[in-house]
């Protein structure tokens, strides 16, 4: 009960929420305004550990609303996806709040923004955590952003903890920030995947001492964790064909309409798997579509607006809708593969039944499950090793420096790997960069944390293991989510299949199941061909040649997946393709209607000639005379060399193949198909396609049976 003192915050503080819900009876939940009071009266910090959907946007909002009317300057609000932004801007903008945004998306609107910040006439501006790293925010904008705020909020604060499951390098940028901001601005974080570990963290980090050493406090406010609007249930469906069989069965129309009602978001763990699993949905008629981070943000946002008008029964998603994303009405959750930990489903399954009183949520277990989630697991943190070389380089350059492309041509490390560690070097200080151009920072007294990262994987692996025992053990689903996210109250629900009864648990039709395996097998994956080549002394990348490129590649499997790689990898360990593998292979062919004129290979063993010892050889082969094509096998690996696999950078992949093949006889003139077991950094294809170009092949048409 609001004392004598509160009365007036009080009802300034519900006349704004009112207008902020359009509804003239809200009132706040427990500890909304205990929240507000402490960032509007003390000018406090605060951490909001809270479930999806209690309100944690109305705090900011009507926070800010009244420190301005009190004179405060305006809010920055850090949050983690543009679909957020813009709903955030919507409803700020409906409580009269003068709100902007800075992004990738509206640079041209950067100057003018600045401008409006200057004269006081923006209220509340919302930018991304990787502003906070680009080099003209984060040396023109930030230093006046800081200077001025009157409350900075934190959204999805567990993103500031490698602990969690969601680690971003990006937000441990806001300490900059927290270190800028004027005296007297108030803080605020939340969050509703924190567990007291993480809580912990994000305390330590959003509570630093200022530079008079005083640790400002830190208030935190957990509720209960429980969402009483979800029925959970976990299926046990080994093979990727059993679970988009389950899925057509579940959502597409039957008696009585769909077993899964409403429109809702399939999760899965890769981008391979939502565009395959979408396109066989809708083959089945089913309204779905791919929604992942590869995607551009403006086709990104074109399908969050047909999922929110209902256009579509479901978005296969990977981790990239997530976070932001709202939509009220979300009738169901099924993850097609397991994540990494209970506490990164817990904030996936919170996107369904925010404003209605059921949703489904189920979890479609799969054999593949473990083995991605390990891939996850082992490229969090670089080793010592990579750090060393990767520091040693940049030593080297001096106070020059260099970018991304020109250290990765003297370390072998793939680009996007390169990035994450630069990134987290950066905020960390061992690394900077000014301009585009990395260096070392001088007397930095960062040293590799080698203890903190084993610790962090460990507790990942353990996140793991709870998340293979969810919905096996015997316990409340929900109850087992709340217990890992450390809810001070977990309860059995009584709604779950554990305390009720399954409903979604029967085995789907074998005809579908067949039919489902054969998709898995019958959409051959494109590649594109290289078009720049490292150069062989500086690594600086440099156009091929039009007379020496291949064409774009077909692959009859991606590596791991569940159609022919399996198959295949068997079949080559055991030395020879199978008579299906080289129909599949002449089908795909025949499909893709490539006007080839005859049929090369790569040799798999440093051997020459025709010799059937080798499986790649023998495949070609066997595929030209499927095909009633020419065979002429003069390609010839001159020397061994380690595996594609163990080279990471561009630079080191060419030169692992650089010499190691040779043409040996007559090159036709016409139209070649070159055939190789396995596409890993695809060199090796383009280095003896341009090998064959340069000798007379008019056209080099790569095709293999994996790609990475």
């Amino acid at each position: 009960m609001a004392t004598s003192t509160e009365t007036p915050l009080l009802d300034e503080a519900l006349g704004r929420l009112r207008a902020l819900t359009g509804a003239p009876e809200a009132t706040f939940r427990e500890h909304q305004f205990d929240a507000i009071r402490d960032l509007v009266e003390d000018r406090g910090r605060v951490l909001c550990v809270q479930r999806t959907g209690w309100g944690k946007s109305a705090v900011y909002f009507v926070a800010t609303a009244l420190l301005r009317a009190r004179g405060a300057g305006p809010t920055l609000i850090v949050s983690p996806l543009l679909a957020l932004m813009r709903n955030q801007l919507a409803a700020a903008e409906a409580m009269g709040l003068r709100a902007h945004t800075i992004n990738s998306t509206n640079q041209a609107e950067w100057s003018a923004i600045e401008s409006l910040i200057e004269a006081d006439q923006v209220d509340l501006l919302l930018i991304g955590p990787e502003r906070l790293n680009a080099d003209r925010f984060r040396e023109r904008m930030l230093p006046l952003v800081a200077a001025r705020t009157g409350l900075l909020v934190i959204d999805e604060a567990h993103c500031v903890s490698d602990w969690g499951h969601d680690f971003r390098p990006d937000y441990r940028r806001i300490g900059d920030v927290l270190a800028g901001l004027p005296e007297g601005a108030a803080v605020l974080g939340t969050t509703a995947t924190a567990n007291d570990r993480v809580v912990a963290d994000v305390v330590e980090q959003l509570g630093r001492r200022g530079q008079d050493g005083a640790a400002p406090a830190l208030r935190t406010y957990r509720g209960s964790l429980a969402r009483t609007s979800l029925r959970l249930e976990a299926v046990e469906l080994p093979h990727p064909a059993e679970r988009l069989a389950w899925l057509v069965e579940h959502l597409r129309d039957g008696d009585g309409g769909p077993r899964l009602q409403g429109s809702g978001i399939v999760y899965t763990l890769t981008v391979a798997d939502a565009e395959q699993v979408a396109g066989f949905l809708a083959d089945h008629g089913i309204a779905a579509e791919a929604y992942t981070g590869q995607q551009d943000s403006e086709q990104r946002i074109r399908l969050e607006d047909r999922l929110q008008r209902d256009e579509v029964k479901a978005v296969v998603a990977t981790s990239a809708l997530g976070m932001g994303y709202d939509k009220p009405d979300l009738g169901f959750i099924v993850h097609y593969q397991a994540p990494g930990s209970v506490v990164a489903y817990y904030q996936q399954v919170g996107r369904a039944g925010r404003g209605v009183d059921h949703a489904e949520v189920v979890l479609l277990r799969g054999r593949e499950d473990q083995r991605i989630q390990d891939f996850f697991i082992t490229q969090a943190f670089p080793s010592a090793e990579r750090v060393a070389e990767v520091r040693g380089v940049l030593d080297g350059a001096g106070d020059a420096g260099m970018t991304t492309r020109e250290i990765q041509a003297h370390v072998n490390l793939g680009l996007t790997r390169l990035e994450a560690m630069l990134k987290v070097l950066d905020v960390e200080g061992a690394v900077r960069r000014a301009s585009g151009r990395w260096s070392t920072v001088p007397d930095s007294p960062w040293v590799y944390d080698g203890a903190r990262y084993a610790r962090v994987t460990e507790m990942r692996r353990a996140e793991q293991r709870a998340m293979a025992a969810f919905g096996t053990d015997g316990r409340c689903l929900m109850r087992t989510l709340q217990e890992q996210l450390d809810d001070p109250d977990p309860r059995d629900c009584g709604r779950c299949a554990v305390c009720t009864a399954p409903r979604h648990a029967d085995a789907p039709d074998q005809a579908l199941v067949r039919e489902a395996q054969q998709h898995l097998r019958s959409r051959p994956v494109e590649f594109e061909p290289k078009r720049m080549a490292p150069n062989a002394e500086t690594g600086a990348m440099r156009r091929i040649p039009d007379e020496a490129r291949i064409e774009a590649g077909r692959a009859l499997a991606r590596r791991g997946d569940a159609g022919w790689d399996a198959q295949a990898r068997h079949e080559l360990q055991g030395g020879r393709l199978g008579d299906e593998v080289v129909a599949a292979l002449a089908e795909l062919v025949r499909g893709w209607k490539v006007p080839v004129d005859w049929v090369a290979a790569v040799p798999k063993q440093r051997i020459g000639g025709v010799d059937a010892t080798d499986p790649v050889l023998d495949l070609g082969a066997r595929l030209a005379a499927a095909l009633e094509l020419p065979w002429h096998p003069v390609v010839v690996r001159r020397e061994e060399r380690p595996s594609q696999a163990d080279q990471r950078g561009a630079a080191q992949q060419a030169a692992n193949v650089r010499g190691a093949f040779a043409i040996a006889g007559d090159v036709p003139a016409g139209r070649c198909l070159l055939v190789d077991d396995l596409r890993q950094s695809g060199w090796t294809l383009a280095m003896v396609g341009g090998q064959l170009r340069r000798r007379g092949a008019s056209a080099v048409f790569p095709l293999v049976l994996s790609t990475s």
